[in-house]
């Protein structure tokens, strides 16, 4: 669980066409990132995600993922990378998304691109929008 106390991301509202649709690959994904649904009514013009202890009294806490239902909505190259502690934490979520029907999966892998400890898994959803999941400490 990162530290709550200060953080640079308040939420992110992702767009997707059908939010019936998307609720079920989302709810593995965020659980698998250890985020719960904030909100629970599945018929909803939204759904939220934020961490067990992220409520601080205030009706939705940040941060939070939120899904913002867009029929016309349209991918573009845009990529959201969610940080995970270790590489078991990459391997087990890459199963997840998998296992919830991820699309164009890549990896898990090393990224000697970017770094020779950046290890992570790309992948899109439903809609084509683009996601990573990746830890960039050594190999335990």
């Amino acid at each position: 669980m990162p530290d709550m106390t200060h953080t640079f991301l308040d939420h992110i509202d992702q767009r997707v066409r059908s939010l019936r649709d998307a609720l079920p690959f989302y709810d593995a994904l965020m659980e698998a990132l250890g985020m719960q649904r904030i909100t629970n009514d599945d018929s909803a013009e939204w759904a939220g995600y934020a961490y067990e202890d992220a409520d601080d009294g205030d009706p939705i806490p940040t941060p939070f993922f939120g899904l913002i239902p867009s029929p016309g909505h349209r991918t573009d190259e845009t990529r959201i990378a969610f940080a995970a502690p270790t590489r078991a934490d990459v391997d087990r979520i890459a199963d997840a998304v998998r296992r919830a029907g991820a699309k164009a999966v890549e990896g898990p892998e090393i990224c000697a691109e970017y770094s020779p400890r950046y290890y992570a898994v790309f992948f899109e959803d439903q809609d084509g929008n683009h996601f990573e999941v990746c830890c960039r400490q050594a190999e335990a």
